[in-house]
């Protein structure tokens, strides 16, 4: 008998119907809806191959929720004790927040349609998890011309390849050289599906403890609070081989990118000041001509952006999700607390001002962060040099406002 379960979407994709056999496994089945407690790092293989993930935890920002938005799997919520009654081939309703185990067929509802335009948001970054990720975007038809760049986090670049970064680095400089030289042989094939005029931009590693747990073979000390713990700058700054590992990516990158290599560039995660975004520059003894950006996503990289512009950022990347919970106190991944984690509180909104205007001030581009549901909001209160939104919702705005169709 056909029945018909509520839940919560927390991605959402232009697709609204997305059917597939249930997998419990946690291992990768190609088409299946993965079913599964919590999205985890662990399950990287699983959840890109996946047509779609039904969980009974986590928030629309947590960290896999990301990586499903920039792969355009959609994610929906349900409640714990209905995972074990998922079994078989199911229909996950992305029009209706649901899913539908056996052959019904709910009405599907009239879809939204959305205010914004790329034209509306500047310039865009885009945010995505894999080569294929810039060349889908790249062949939409008609073109969104506003794409001047590209974004991906280094912990990402190390999933999609089966790389641990911190079993490399902690194996001494041998091992840490070659996990950097392995980055920067993936960012390569990334920079060759840029098109003239646009960058890559990839942000430095930021893994947090619970997640550096789950994909390293070595011991991982536990933190209360790995939000707030050790990661971003702060542990780039205390792991003794993460400047020879970043040595060498960069030598990757020039010696196979050639007069290209400035295509490719770099942000400083978790950073609270310039005194940390310094201090990390003459740890990785970077040269005083290598730009280096800084993602502000804590309240005190907010009030800090005059002397991250004065001490030589080159451009400044706002990450949002952390931002906000960071703001409201409302942790970005626990489903209990989602009704504190509001994307357009007057805090929040408040400290996205303060930083465009002082970028503006010291003439430092700026681009923030937002999910698909907040860019006709923010364009329209902010507005900065431009925006940064994942793969599949470019996709669904340019499908919306151009009838762009993905040519790969």
């Amino acid at each position: 008998m056909a029945r018909e379960l509520p839940g919560v979407l927390l991605v959402d994709v232009p697709a609204i119907e997305i059917r597939g056999d249930c997998n419990h496994t946690g291992r990768p089945i190609p088409g299946s809806v993965l079913v599964v407690e919590t999205l985890r790092p662990d399950l990287y293989d699983a959840i890109v191959a996946s047509s779609a993930v039904i969980c009974a935890g986590g928030g629309r920002t947590g960290h896999m929720e990301s990586l499903c938005r920039t792969r355009g799997i959609p994610v929906l919520r349900v409640e714990r004790r209905e995972l074990a009654g998922l079994v078989g081939t199911v229909t996950v309703r992305t029009d209706r927040e649901s899913v539908v185990v056996g052959d019904a067929r709910p009405p599907a509802l009239a879809p939204r349609r959305l205010a914004v335009t790329p034209e509306d948001l500047g310039s865009i970054c885009v945010v995505v998890a894999a080569a294929t990720d810039v060349a889908s975007t790249n062949a939409l038809v008609p073109r969104v011309e506003q794409v001047s760049s590209f974004f991906v986090r280094e912990e990402f670049v190390c999933l999609s390849v089966g790389l641990r970064p911190l079993d490399a680095l902690r194996s001494g400089p041998v091992e840490a050289r070659r996990y950097g030289a392995a980055v920067g042989r993936e960012l390569c094939g990334f920079a060759r599906e840029l098109l003239p005029g646009q960058r890559l931009v990839m942000r430095l590693l930021d893994l947090r403890s619970d997640d550096a747990a789950r994909i390293t073979t070595g011991a991982v000390d536990h933190e209360t609070n790995p939000d707030l713990g050790l990661h971003g700058a702060r542990a780039l700054l205390r792991e003794p081989h993460y400047p020879l590992a970043f040595e060498a990516l960069r030598a990757q990158v020039r010696d196979t990118l050639g007069p290209d290599a400035g295509r490719v560039g770099f942000a400083v995660p978790f950073v609270n000041d310039q005194h940390e975004y310094l201090l990390l520059r003459r740890r990785l003894a970077l040269p005083d001509d290598l730009p280096l950006a800084v993602f502000v996503e804590t309240p005190a990289a907010v009030h800090s952006v005059p002397g991250f512009c004065a001490a030589g950022a080159s451009e400044l990347f706002v990450g949002t999700k952390d931002l906000v919970q960071f703001y409201l106190a409302a942790d970005r991944s626990n489903h209990q607390v989602a009704h504190a984690y509001q994307t357009r509180h007057p805090a929040v909104l408040a400290g996205l001002r303060q930083v465009v205007n002082a970028a503006g001030r010291a003439g430092t581009p700026v681009h923030v962060y937002a999910l698909l549901d907040d860019l006709d909001h923010y364009a329209h209160r902010l507005p900065p040099d431009g925006f940064m939104m994942c793969t599949a919702e470019l996709r669904r705005l340019a499908g919306q406002t151009g009838e762009g169709l993905a040519a790969a």
